[in-house]
């Protein structure tokens, strides 16, 4: 599978992880996060690898900040990203499941690198359900966004 990554400051301390559980697990990576920790805006990454899911350069997304919301909410502005922002393997799920979340984010500072693991695992194996009411659902929601 290939999977775009990006990280700010604070998500730093999960790049380890994900890049070492996305190697092992074979998937081919575009890394558009900092190897480093200095202080950096969060929107640059995001946006990056929004248009890359969304262009179809990558199957997936996985952004990392402080607490993943800031990524979350900046990728949701790209029509096409649709990043949910998870702190379980549950929340993980059924993101792919029921809403064919195409990005995760995680936050560096409130999951620690073997839980981000387990997450990112279960988020990488689930896939969208094909289930008539999720895919109304998501019709729905496809529908807000071109209302834009």
């Amino acid at each position: 599978m290939r999977i775009a990554i990006g990280n700010d400051h604070a998500g730093y301390p999960l790049r380890t992880a994900v890049l070492e559980l996305l190697e092992q697990g074979g998937h081919q990576v575009t890394d558009f996060g900092i190897a480093a920790p200095e202080p950096c805006d969060f929107v640059d990454y995001a946006r990056q690898v929004a248009l890359a899911v969304r262009d179809g350069q990558a199957d997936l997304g996985v952004l990392m900040c402080g607490t993943g919301v800031g990524m979350s909410i900046a990728a949701n502005k790209i029509d096409g990203a649709y990043a949910a922002h998870c702190h379980d393997t549950y929340t993980a799920r059924m993101a792919r499941r029921h809403n064919a979340a195409n990005i995760i984010t995680l936050g560096g500072r409130v999951v620690g690198p073997d839980l981000a693991k387990d997450i990112l695992s279960v988020f990488l194996e689930t896939e969208p359900s094909a289930d008539d009411r999720h895919q109304r659902r998501r019709r729905q929601v496809a529908a807000l966004e071109a209302e834009q």
